[in-house]
């Protein structure tokens, strides 16, 4: 997917899509994963490679006196491998398992980060949705202050209802406020994530795809699905630490072979031939094999019993991640039950609220109604209908946010996200046009 991107200073846009793909590029979370990665690959080439023999080269000259206790050379060349070793088979499986595990640590790091922006996102989406609506909503309270103020002079209400109306003036503009510090933050998490100045910074609601669909009376299904990266994750590790263990396990009265070869050039300058009948043959080579057996070695025992005591401890790490992602899943199915429940009731008192608003403005208009309306209902009304806007702004980010928790604890979110990829990425810097 090509990405596109005209900045425009304090007043940028970036598509859902767009979005997670920039946080996966530039987030150092996955760029550590991915280091860990690579040092796993790199420690598992190094237990392969111990077979291929070294090379050594090495070569100088100097005077001796009298015979030497070893034969001076110019040079020689050492080579030097592993042949043979039990212990060298737990760890390269070990060393496997470690690659096993790192690469579904990076797994659940970019689900991670994908899931940090989308939340990100939707919560930015939502506080500009809120900041508009508090700005109306105030506007509307400013309207209902004006109107106490002309009843108070007309005699028509007193001190009590004006401050009353003030007082409601005053919160709604602190809700404003405080809005707009939560929009502000959200900006600059969001641009932190994708690596694009956060000042400004503004999501494109058309892009935004239909929360998931998870049916909530089936989601005692989800609770068998696989397990999540990050548990499969620790149950390589674990196996990785039980090979290691049985690899320092192996160690001691188990044949261990070598190989190794030597060349060398003896020295013709330091009067070799004096005390050596080399038979004018100034060069030495051998080549062969060395089995050893260790027969006692306590350094070895104690550290195969630190690697059993980790072994375990990572087994029953293993085992509290189980339980959590159990309870997890537990917990998000109940949740997403009564958050569904809550939305539907947010929307059902919307309607509610835009329909009082509709009679009272209907009313005012033809002066009919089974009282008198007045202006001041019709601010009333007004500023409930934007409270219960308010509130189902929240619940459907709150299910929103419950359905794209439980796709990750069964797997289901890295499909989910890839079944966005086919909408074009959009970055611009155009203002992004508010739904009604």
């Amino acid at each position: 997917m090509i990405l596109w991107a005209v900045v425009l200073p304090g007043n940028a846009q970036v598509s859902f899509t767009s979005a997670i793909n920039l946080a996966l590029q530039n987030s150092p979370r996955v760029k550590i994963a991915e280091n860990d990665v690579q040092r796993a690959q790199a420690a598992l080439a190094v237990t392969k490679d111990i077979f291929i023999p070294s090379v050594l080269a090495a070569g100088g000259v100097g005077y001796s006196h009298g015979i030497t206790l070893t034969v001076p050379t110019i040079f020689t060349v050492n080579a030097q491998s592993l042949v043979f070793s039990p212990s060298q088979r737990f760890y390269i499986r070990s060393a496997q398992m470690d690659l096993r595990a790192a690469l579904l640590t990076l797994a659940d790091t970019r689900e991670q980060v994908e899931e940090d922006t989308v939340i990100t996102y939707l919560s930015l989406d939502r506080a500009q949705d809120t900041v508009a609506a508090l700005k109306e909503e105030y506007g509307f309270a400013s309207k209902l202050v004006s109107i106490a103020q002309d009843r108070l002079h007309a005699g028509v209400e007193n001190e009590l209802d004006l401050k009353k109306s003030r007082r409601a003036a005053v919160q709604t503009e602190l809700n404003e406020l405080q809005a707009e510090d939560s929009l502000r933050f959200l900006q600059e998490r969001l641009g932190d994530l994708i690596g694009l100045p956060g000042n400004g910074l503004k999501t494109v609601a058309d892009s935004i795809p239909s929360p998931p669909s998870i049916d909530a009376s089936r989601v005692s299904y989800n609770l068998h699905r696989p397990d999540t990266p990050i548990v499969l994750s620790a149950e390589a590790n674990a196996e990785a630490k039980q090979q290691r263990a049985s690899g320092d396990s192996h160690y001691t009265w188990m044949p261990q072979v070598t190989f190794s070869a030597q060349y060398g050039r003896v020295s013709p300058v330091n009067n070799v031939s004096q005390f050596y009948n080399l038979n004018g043959n100034y060069n030495t080579a051998f080549a062969g094999i060395q089995i050893q057996l260790p027969l006692l070695d306590k350094v070895r025992s104690a550290a195969a019993r630190e690697s059993i005591a980790d072994a375990s401890r990572a087994a029953h790490q293993l085992q509290v991640l189980q339980d959590e992602q159990r309870e997890n899943r537990l917990k998000l199915q109940h949740s997403i039950v009564e958050l569904v429940t809550k939305s539907e009731l947010a929307e059902l008192d919307q309607g509610i609220a835009q329909d009082e608003l509709k009679t009272i403005t209907i009313g005012l208009k033809s002066g009919s109604g089974g009282r008198s309306m007045t202006p001041e209902d019709e601010q009333n009304a007004h500023i409930r209908e934007r409270q219960r806007y308010l509130d189902l702004l929240d619940a459907k980010l709150e299910v929103f946010k419950a359905n794209v928790s439980m796709l990750r604890q069964t797997g289901q979110f890295g499909a989910w996200l890839q079944s966005l990829t086919q909408a074009p990425p959009i970055i611009s810097g155009t203002q992004n046009a508010r739904p009604e």
